[in-house]
């Protein structure tokens, strides 16, 4: 496999590839420097500039034409691993060891890093380093290259090779992991899941299935057949903190968090300074009201490793953490070290966005909001033409005659309520109103409906037309009968015997026809917040995954738009049929629109509803301690303050 991918000016970056393979490395730099006079961004040319400068024993001029690419690109992983190679040479070796470990955090599929660092008995992660040099070692080739393109993000390049190597390999075992790999990369998750269970049945000791298919089972919100796998690994080695971990992510899931905390600390006891456990035993906590002691988890996690961006995200996460001056100094100091990850400096400058946000310093909180956006944004496949195609053609096809053909379809249950809008609208709390009724079970942002529609699109290339939501016009009525009834049974394990439950998840509004199709009696609630508060608050939020188009105003302004022109549009073709609840409106009369709220629905009023922050049920999202106060108006123009630059998002947000 080359190191050397074809982008960029192929010419002159192949002729030097060529040269340097040949051994001709003053030759290799003049066609590099070529390439890079003739396209500036052209990253292969420059990659190449640095090996030759290495072979050549110019160190200090090779780590600088690194640390020029590095700054253009910086998950560009063998530029880490050449970076290890000149401090090796120069007799560097903690800076090399940080070199090599940064190179496998971007691409775990470096295997001439791994071999580095399997052999530095100073490496902190030496014994995981072996276990992985010695994997990929023990793969055929064809295999290192599809992980590579993995990580990469070269999914249908890898996804050929892998099907390739199958078919001559049926009984494959990696290969088929890798498959369900891609599976999940292209969110096909149910081709995913019954791989992994054949890889499993061929070979039930294969733990990196194993944990794959865990990971599969959470991401389809299987959560009780993940912890009956993430069982059976903690049976297998009740010692080893990465069982005993998975068995502790997977008691959260099913919301046994009081023992997934005691499940935590079983593996903090064996391995008291690992960052990552503390912060997960920290998002424990405080699901369930924890919150001070959540807070010293997080402050542990940091107080073992400095860079360790996610600790200070979950603190500023709480919403209601205030960080001291130490602490402000800290991550300023991380975000400007080079060897900080991408992703753990977009964790620091989201943090110092609230912390500067806190002491009312709202143009430097806006600097680091933007810098943490903007290095979000550089990993986003996020593509706005795509969500115009969808919505511009469900408003384009989907009209009262068609809704009419169907009117008779889908599975009559009328237990759903779901409710949907743009996330940081208000959706939590519209969720804890209605799930302090005692006949309504809350849940939590169920990604079941997004699935089937991932399902029904099929795996396509970026450039193919997708098929959803056109397929939609093609359903039978036994189709939408069975896909109904399927959400149903798939979402009984979140429910708690209550008659009506919630799906609160946001996205869901961009479902709105399937889900009319398969589920005609549901409940549907818009969660609508004033625009310029609503993209403010998106965009100052880091959120897990799902959001991309939250990471540049501009496109959070056409999100929105596009979002109210579809809501809009079924008004129009399905009066009355989804309840608009306005966010500002709770905050004026809450009584009058939870009654109007629970009319809807057609549940009778109880006091609880009102009275909503009393509540002591886990809330998984990051509003999660803001639902557990009364209403504050505090926060309804917080934006305001950040008006002079918000320019993007206005002029986005106004366009005809």
């Amino acid at each position: 496999m080359s190191s050397f991918a074809s982008s960029g000016s192929p010419s002159f970056s192949q002729s030097a590839k060529l040269a340097v393979q040949q051994g001709h490395f003053q030759q290799a730099i003049t066609l590099a420097e070529k390439g890079i006079m003739e396209n500036e961004t052209d990253l292969e040319s420059r990659y190449c500039l640095a090996v030759c400068q290495r072979k050549l024993q110019q160190y200090s001029q090779a780590l600088d034409s690194l640390s020029v690419l590095i700054n253009m690109s910086p998950e560009y992983d063998r530029a880490y691993q050449e970076k290890g190679y000149n401090f090796l040479a120069m007799g560097k070796k903690n800076e090399a060891i940080d070199a090599f470990d940064t190179a496998v955090k971007y691409n775990p599929s470096l295997l001439a890093s791994w071999k580095v660092l399997s052999e530095e008995t100073t490496y902190h992660r030496q014994k995981e380093a072996k276990v992985y040099y010695a994997w990929l070692s023990s793969l055929p080739r064809e295999l290192v290259t599809v992980a590579s393109y993995i990580h990469q993000k070269k999914l249908h390049k890898a996804e050929q090779l892998c099907r390739s190597f199958l078919k001559k390999n049926p009984r494959n075992v990696e290969a088929m992991r890798m498959l369900a790999e891609l599976g999940v990369e292209f969110q096909i998750l149910d081709d995913a899941e019954f791989l992994l269970e054949s890889a499993l049945s061929f070979s039930p000791n294969f733990t990196r299935a194993r944990f794959d298919f865990i990971n599969v089972l959470h991401r389809r919100q299987k959560f009780h057949q993940a912890l009956e796998q993430a069982q059976t690994l903690f049976d297998a080695d009740s010692n080893n903190p990465l069982f005993i971990v998975g068995l502790a992510n997977a008691q959260q899931s099913c919301g046994e968090f009081e023992l997934a905390v005691e499940t935590y600390d079983q593996a903090l006891a064996i391995e008291q300074n690992n960052s990552s456990i503390l912060v997960s035993k920290g998002h424990a906590l405080k699901t369930i009201g924890k919150v001070p002691e959540a807070i010293v988890s997080y402050q542990q996690a940091y107080q073992q490793r400095a860079d360790y961006g996610d600790a200070f995200w979950s603190l500023a996460n709480l919403k209601t953490y205030r960080f001291s001056d130490n602490e402000i100094n800290h991550m300023m100091e991380q975000v400007e070290r080079d060897s900080t990850s991408a992703e753990d400096k977009a964790h620091f400058c989201f943090a110092l966005g609230k912390g500067f946000e806190d002491r009312k310093e709202y143009a430097r909180s806006f600097e680091f909001y933007a810098s943490g956006n903007t290095l979000k944004k550089a990993k986003s496949r996020y593509d706005l033409s795509k969500v115009t195609y969808e919505l511009d053609y469900q408003k384009q096809h989907f009209d009262s005659a068609f809704f009419d053909k169907f009117k008779n379809a889908g599975c009559a249950s009328q237990a759903p309520i779901f409710i949907v809008g743009l996330p940081r609208a208000g959706s939590t709390l519209i969720e804890q109103i209605l799930a302090s009724h005692s006949q309504v079970d809350g849940t939590m942002e169920l990604a079941n409906i997004i699935s089937m529609a991932h399902h029904l699109n099929g795996r396509r290339v970026n450039s193919e037309t997708p098929r959803y939501p056109s397929i939609l016009q093609d359903m039978s009525f036994e189709q939408c009968l069975n896909l109904g009834q399927k959400y149903i049974d798939e979402t009984m394990a979140h429910r708690n015997g209550a008659p009506f439950f919630i799906d609160k998840m946001p996205n869901n509004f961009r479902h709105i026809p399937f889900i009319q199709l398969i589920l005609p009696n549901a409940k549907i609630i818009d969660a609508r917040r004033e625009p310029m508060a609503c993209c403010f608050s998106g965009f100052k939020q880091l959120f897990a995954e799902g959001q991309d188009f939250s990471y540049d105003l501009s496109d959070m302004g056409n999100y929105y738009r596009h979002y109210v022109d579809v809501m809009d549009h079924w008004d129009n073709v399905l009066p009355n049929r989804i309840l608009r609840v306005q966010h500002e409106d709770l905050h004026e009369n809450l009584e009058q629109q939870v009654r109007r709220i629970l009319d809807y629905c057609e549940l009778p009023f109880e006091q609880n509803c009102v009275e909503f922050h009393q509540s002591t049920r886990p809330v998984r999202t990051p509003s999660s301690e803001q639902v557990r106060l009364p209403l504050y108006k505090d926060a309804v123009h917080q934006w305001e303050h950040y008006d002079g630059f918000l320019e993007p998002l206005k002029h986005a947000l106004n366009e005809s």
